[in-house]
């Protein structure tokens, strides 16, 4: 027994599993001598003190450019942590650049649209002003015809002037008549008439020789050159004063009245 003993001791199993280089086979050979034999326990004890003092002995500081290198290390690996979280930015700010650009495309797309139809509005107003205007130039235009023939009418040589003055019931009744009995046309022009009550009005009236006829109502607002009808034969021509409504009385009272044929004599 004590040769197996010195051969055990003699052999490296001891080192071995101290450093846990033993098979399992080889780990229970060696804690059955520690178990049963007092010579191998002390010489595992000896064994691990002379471990600690090699270790203790062999331990050496760590050289300061390490501590350097692996915090240079840190923040490689931090900056690279960085920058890959600003491209994952820029790829949110992109997406965010685009969608404010297609919001603005889509306001300024709006605003032109609205704007757009703001001037076809304008358009069409000033289009049917220029309509307006043309239809203002057109009336215009026919009015200026129209007061021209008259004017060639009044200045006929054949258009005679005739003027009517009132007497005792109409003192400042004015009115005048143009009348050409070549071109057989007549015309009228109030210049002033007295005012009357609210239901009587001037009517100017054609005397033939057996009958009246009515000519049309004068109205004081309405002074400028007026066409009345012409009458053949005439024999003078009267302003009576009548009652409204009433366009038949031949009676009404005469507040001015022309003789025809004595010019013509």
């Amino acid at each position: 027994m004590e040769t197996k003993l010195h051969s055990f001791l003699s052999s490296d199993l001891l080192s071995k599993y101290l450093v846990g280089e033993t098979t399992r086979e080889e780990a229970k050979e060696v804690e059955h001598f520690i178990s049963n034999y007092p010579e191998a326990a002390e010489a595992y004890e000896k064994l691990q003190t002379n471990l600690e003092i090699i270790a203790k002995v062999g331990a050496v500081d760590v050289p300061s450019g390490v501590l350097s290198t692996i915090l240079e290390s840190l923040d490689e690996s931090n900056d690279t942590k960085v920058i890959q979280l600003v491209q994952k930015r820029r790829i949110s700010w992109f997406s965010i650049a685009a969608s404010a650009a297609a919001i603005l495309f889509a306001t300024s797309t709006f605003m032109l649209y609205e704007k757009n139809l703001q001037l076809n509005d304008e358009n069409n107003v000033v289009i049917d002003e220029i309509f307006d205007l043309r239809s203002d130039i057109e009336k215009n235009n026919s009015k200026l015809s129209e007061l021209s023939d008259q004017l060639m009418k009044l200045n006929n040589p054949d258009a005679q002037k005739y003027v009517f003055e009132g007497n005792d019931r109409a003192k400042n009744l004015k009115t005048v008549a143009y009348i050409n009995p070549v071109e057989k046309t007549s015309m009228i022009d109030v210049i002033t008439l007295p005012q009357l009550p609210e239901e009587q009005h001037y009517q100017i009236w054609a005397e033939l020789q057996d009958r009246m006829i009515n000519l049309g109502i004068l109205d004081e607002s309405d002074r400028k050159l007026k066409q009345i009808p012409y009458i053949e034969d005439a024999l003078a021509l009267s302003i009576k004063i009548g009652k409204k409504g009433d366009t038949t009385n031949e009676n009404d009272a005469e507040v001015a009245e022309i003789s025809l044929k004595e010019k013509e004599k």
